[in-house]
């Protein structure tokens, strides 16, 4: 499709050219010195005593979290019933058992700390927890549900580098913090992440798991640092490579701005939607953080036929999509029907995400407001939820 308005675009420049020509004239692109600077950058960035290893992709985070805990087969995992497939994924390659919990509301999308504890059980051992849409989740509730149940926190901050809950960092509550840098990410590298703890034990045990076990590195072989290596835990390679490091440094200077530049765009969605009959917006009330406007996502009233909607859009050039689709409808996780999650059930069937990226301007904007209202026009007004 040659889209008018796509879902995303990258915010990519001529600075990001010069960064990858600069580490392909190095003549080392395997995990170096760009690798060490990014993760340097991104610790200082969140602050709060954090360490990051970068690795490469979200997904690898959020495993090397699980695996760095010790969560594995008769454990329970609580994990948000509204959110990407990667969580129970990584929980279930663990030999855990993902165990859902419902969102807050219908204009609150993040997990429901009251529903967590009420799924806490004796083999219940850590609490994942996502910002959904780049909204910070209630940390202070989650924080003290965790430390007075002696629960591991892991935050999938996916959709939140950048965000803030009462002027600290997403990323820093969590005994793991776990970022994606994937193509369509407020931070984008195309495939990256990075893992995140403020423990030293747990800083090392990731540098493990991400490479192999091994006590040293090809860089340090390369730089004559070592002469061989000694493998001291099983590992993966989970490894981040220079180029993408060296476009993560640039973003990451960009990051600000642009999230800056995703919330003018969302303000603007925010007034242009205001009296568009047939659907409704979350998060409008969120007062103790600042987010990171990851994604722009509406709720369409009951009876609206969204794939309709979708065509509609597309018609007019219109990228759209859904964040996302209920776990239980999924082949392989049809068991987790057995956790009642009403809201977030709800929700899936009726989410539905318009574009939003940092170069978007308020004309695309316009043109997306105006698409959708033509879309809804004429068909059966209902009440809102």
């Amino acid at each position: 499709m040659d889209w008018k308005v796509p879902l995303f675009e990258l915010n990519y420049d001529a600075r990001e050219s010069k960064a990858v020509t600069d580490v392909l004239a190095s003549g080392w692109i395997t995990m170096g010195e760009c690798i060490q600077n990014f993760e340097r950058e991104f610790s200082e960035f969140l602050g709060h005593g954090s360490l990051a290893t970068a690795v490469s992709n979200g997904t690898a985070a959020l495993h090397m979290a699980v695996l760095a805990l010790g969560i594995g087969p008769g454990d329970e995992v609580i994990v948000p019933s509204l959110t990407f497939i990667a969580d129970v994924n990584v929980v279930r390659m663990a030999g855990a058992v993902p165990v859902l919990a419902d969102c807050a509301a219908l204009a609150d999308w993040n997990i429901d700390p009251a529903d967590v504890e009420k799924k806490i059980t004796s083999r219940t051992r850590a609490v994942m927890i996502v910002h959904y849409a780049g909204y910070p989740c209630k940390m202070d509730e989650i924080s003290a549900l965790c430390k007075a149940r002696g629960l591991h926190l892991i935050e999938d901050c996916a959709h939140s580098p950048g965000a803030t809950y009462k002027g600290r960092h997403c990323g820093t509550f969590g005994v793991v913090g776990c970022f994606s840098f994937f193509t369509n990410k407020n931070l984008s590298v195309g495939e990256g992440g990075m893992y995140v703890v403020r423990d030293e034990a747990l800083h090392r045990v990731g540098g493990y798991l991400r490479s192999h076990g091994m006590s040293t590195l090809t860089l340090d072989r390369h730089k004559g640092r070592a002469v061989s290596y000694d493998v001291l835990q099983p590992g993966l390679n989970y490894r981040m490579d220079e180029m993408r490091a060296a476009l993560g440094l640039v973003q990451l200077e960009k990051l600000s701005e642009a999230n800056e530049a995703r919330r003018k765009w969302t303000e603007h969605y925010h007034d242009g939607l205001r009296d568009v009959a047939g659907i409704s917006i979350p998060f409008l009330d969120h007062p103790d953080g600042q987010p990171s406007y990851h994604v722009y996502p509406i709720l369409l009233d009951k009876g609206i036929d969204r794939l309709a909607v979708i065509e509609a859009m597309k018609e007019k050039g219109i990228q759209t999509s859904i964040h996302y689709p209920s776990f239980k409808e999924f082949t392989a996780y049809r068991e987790l029907s057995r956790y009642p999650t009403p809201v977030a059930d709800e929700i899936s069937r009726r989410e539905l995400t318009l574009p939003l990226y940092p170069t978007m301007g308020f004309e695309a904007v316009e043109r997306v407001v105006a698409t959708l209202r033509a879309a809804l026009k004429g068909r059966k007004e209902h009440s809102r939820p």
